[in-house]
């Protein structure tokens, strides 16, 4: 099947084409306007070389050493030492999904035309790209400022033929095939390509940017716009099972503090438990006046996550386009600036502020648990078995939720609060924002985790309510879990089921199954 096109120009990368790249695998392509914008900011460096001119980067050395001048004979040698020496990482590799949007974003970065690349140099990244050619990148080693410079270096080191790389077939599935790790060289000459040669400025334009950062920014922006409606579905199941009142989901209470968060995660309980049975048997005869917060509250609380995720994605979405090397090239003005748009102050707020909102949705999903196995909270059969005693149902899947989220509030600690000098002191704040976002994908995955046993636990809560049904939406929800979860009669291995969940969770099954019948916002 021929593959489909992703057009880059500097300035239209969104999270829905992101979401696109990682999904079909496009072939990219630079439109033709960014190839005429990388050659003439590359004329100007081709200019100011030959004219000798003192520049940043270009012309003299790198950090502390920029007061050192290099002549004209040694500027491809530098660039090549700033490559080999920057590529200081060290722990596990990243992700090959991060790695290949790590490469898409310098290549967006690039193609506005203010870093004066060659094409050439940009050509061969775009080739990894579209053969997956995925260059093994250590995921330690960045304070976020200067840009990720270790993993960026390390992920250069390929295009120059010196570093190790995996061919990946299904980038963004972590159990798709792969190659044993290679040389970059031996990749190369499989793929008919020759590493390059790097010249003046772009050992610098390549490394010198947020790329890592926001890697990890923009695929947790996708998954969480996704969970935010999955812990909806999760909470509004629990209500069912815990046959809750849904008179705090009424709009006139949340049109009098207007949070549109508030407000949307209200309009979809109501609509996930519309038409429930289970509603409809409790309208009479319960004494329960109102419920606890982790369900009265749900708007409040989902939507209080809802709205700093739709605001951390909308700054996320500025620095998909941002150029963010230093220096920059103006080849209107025939100018260059030094700067500090490198700086990952940005994304490393953002990655905390989000990294904060996720770890509360798995608070008071925990929370939530906890009462539908809690016997004398839930009016359920005590850890939701039949005999209990000599089963334990589903105990220690409240154990594993709890210890997610105990993990996620230590992980929840901001980075961007500290900073420690690099460079003799001339990078004497940097961001942390790489570390920012490597936790946040870790509790990214802990919520989803936290998630699965709430869906778990809900359902398995509605068998003890039969013959009444779930409502519209948690109805959905319910026979897709138990396609395949099947009710829990007596003990067995509950990771399994957990691990049944999360797939359904992970691929999109289950919110696709909601959503053809009801409109999640």
């Amino acid at each position: 099947m021929k593959r489909k096109i992703l057009y880059i120009n500097g300035n239209s990368l969104t999270l829905e084409k992101i979401d696109f790249f990682l999904k079909e695998n496009p072939v990219v392509k630079l439109t033709a306007e960014a190839e005429t914008k990388i050659k003439r900011a590359r004329a100007l460096i081709d200019k100011w070389v030959e004219t000798d001119e003192v520049i940043y980067g270009v012309t003299t050395g790198f950090g502390e050493f920029a007061n050192v001048k290099i002549s004209n004979k040694n500027l491809a040698q530098l660039q090549e030492n700033l490559i080999v020496s920057h590529a200081a990482g060290v722990g596990n590799p990243l992700p090959p999904f991060i790695v290949k949007l790590m490469m898409l974003l310098r290549v967006n970065a690039l193609a506005g035309g203010h870093s004066g690349i060659r094409l050439e140099t940009i050509s061969l990244l775009i080739n990894f790209i579209n053969n997956n050619i995925i260059p093994v990148v250590p995921s330690q080693g960045s304070v976020g400022s200067s840009g990720d410079l270790a993993p960026l270096a390390h992920l250069v080191l390929a295009l120059i033929g010196k570093g190790k790389v995996q061919i990946v077939k299904d980038v963004n599935n972590p159990l798709a095939e792969r190659t044993k790790i290679i040389s970059s060289k031996t990749a190369m000459k499989n793929f008919n390509l020759t590493p390059v040669k790097l010249s003046a400025k772009e050992g610098l334009a390549l490394i010198n940017g947020t790329q890592m950062m926001t890697a990890f920014a923009s695929y947790i922006c996708i998954k969480a716009k996704e969970l935010i409606k999955y812990a909806d579905i999760s909470a509004a199941l629990s209500h069912e099972a815990l046959r809750a009142t849904d008179k705090a989901y009424d709009l006139r209470l949340h049109k009098l503090r207007p949070y549109p968060g508030q407000i949307t995660t209200a309009r979809n309980m109501l609509s996930l438990i519309k038409n429930s049975e289970i509603r409809k048997s409790h309208l009479k005869n319960d004494p329960r006046v109102q419920d606890s917060y982790s369900i009265r509250c749900v708007p409040q609380i989902h939507g209080a996550s809802r709205d700093t995720i739709d605001y951390v994605c909308s700054r996320v979405e500025i620095e998909l386009n941002s150029v963010t090397d230093n220096p920059l090239i103006f080849p209107e003005e025939g100018d260059h600036l030094e700067g500090g748009n490198f700086h990952g102050q940005p994304i490393a707020l953002a990655m905390d502020f989000m990294a904060i909102a996720l770890s509360e949705l798995a608070n008071v999903s925990e929370r939530r648990t906890e009462r539908l196995v809690n016997g004398s909270l839930s009016n359920l059969p005590r850890f939701l078995t039949k005999k209990g005693g000599l089963n334990s149902g589903l105990m220690i899947a409240q154990y594993t939720a709890a210890a997610l989220v105990s993990e996620n509030k230590v992980l929840a600690h901001p980075a961007s609060v500290d900073s420690i000098p690099t460079s003799a002191n001339q990078e004497d704040h940097n961001s942390m924002g790489s570390i920012a976002a490597r936790k946040c994908f870790d509790i990214l995955g802990n919520v989803q985790k936290v998630i699965a046993i709430e869906l778990l636990t809900a359902a398995q809560g509605i068998e003890f309510l039969k013959p009444l049904k779930c409502g519209k939406g948690t109805g959905k929800a319910y026979q897709i879990i138990r396609k395949y979860v099947k009710p829990l009669n007596k003990d067995r291995e509950i990771h399994k089921d957990i691990q049944n969940i999360l797939t359904l969770i992970k691929n999109g099954s289950l919110l696709n199954t909601v959503e053809k019948y009801i409109k999640l916002n």
